[in-house]
């Protein structure tokens, strides 16, 4: 009588859909495993563990899979849900969204946006999270990486969206890691503002009761021409699908960019905030 194998259910953990998205590609390509562990620089024994759920993949292994498949951070996506205790409840289905998007527009309070942070910067807010037990080193390293991973699948993608970024003043003021790592920070966006898909805009903090918004929010176009929106507070983020909110949110973002320095003057006052710090 033949033994019949059964395959985990994709839905039943974050580590059963990182296991079945891998058997999916492999079969899709007719790779066996022993084929699939040489392209990844393991055995196919190792394959076939993370494949049936029986091992859980590590940071380079799902960093090496998004190479291997060029599959552009979904594995580290999947990767991350597996070890999601250091992130926003409702950050997942955001990110998810966000490395599909056509257009992002944002306003960020407090710190830099995380597409826009050198690893430095990124690095100095997650040990003070450790600091303050918030997040242990091993989520703080985690996180990082996947912000790096975050920031390659949007930024660095064959059709890269246009965002436009509305910044609160405080965010480039604001010493994080002291004045070397603040400075090559603000020279990175000053870089990335050069872009020409991406525009920066600072948001004076004279504009008190004018800014409309209290907390960091994102507006994503998505390519069926959708418009969905994201909003943090300190305790989650949630995605936002109502029409009208999102409606009501651009007309708000819309009004924020008229009051906001000129991409001239914003890219003037980042350059004399640098420039102060050195």
């Amino acid at each position: 009588m033949a033994t019949l194998t059964t395959e985990p259910d994709s839905t039943s953990s974050p580590a059963a859909r990182f296991g079945a998205k891998l058997r999916s590609l492999r079969r899709a390509r007719g790779w066996s495993q022993v084929k699939l562990g040489k392209l990844m620089g393991c055995s196919n024994t190792w394959i076939s563990l993370i494949e049936r759920v029986k091992r859980l993949p590590s940071p380079y292994f799902a960093v090496k899979a998004d190479e291997v498949f060029e599959t552009g951070g979904t594995f580290i996506e999947l990767y991350r849900r597996i070890n999601s205790a250091a992130l926003l409840e409702g950050f997942e289905e955001f990110a998810d969204l966000e490395r599909r998007c056509r257009k992002l527009r944002e306003f960020q309070t407090g710190i830099i946006p995380g597409l826009f942070q050198t690893p430095e910067y990124a690095t100095a807010l997650a040990n003070a999270s450790v600091a303050r037990g918030t997040i242990t080193q091993a989520q703080a390293d985690e996180s990082v990486a996947f912000l790096a991973a975050r920031q390659r699948g949007v930024l660095e993608r064959s059709a890269a969206p246009i965002i436009h970024s509305v910044i609160e003043e405080a965010c480039v003021m604001r010493l994080v890691g002291g004045p070397e790592v603040m400075g090559r920070q603000l020279e990175h966006l000053e870089a990335l503002a050069n872009r020409p898909n991406i525009t920066v805009q600072i948001a004076p903090l004279s504009l008190g009761e004018l800014v409309p918004f209290l907390f960091p929010i994102v507006l994503l176009s998505m390519p069926d021409r959708s418009v969905i929106g994201y909003a943090e507070t300190q305790a989650r983020g949630y995605v936002e699908r109502t029409s009208a909110i999102c409606a009501a949110w651009e007309r708000n973002y819309d009004q924020l960019q008229v009051e906001s320095l000129s991409t001239t003057a914003s890219a003037a006052k980042i350059r004399n905030i640098r420039r102060g710090l050195a």
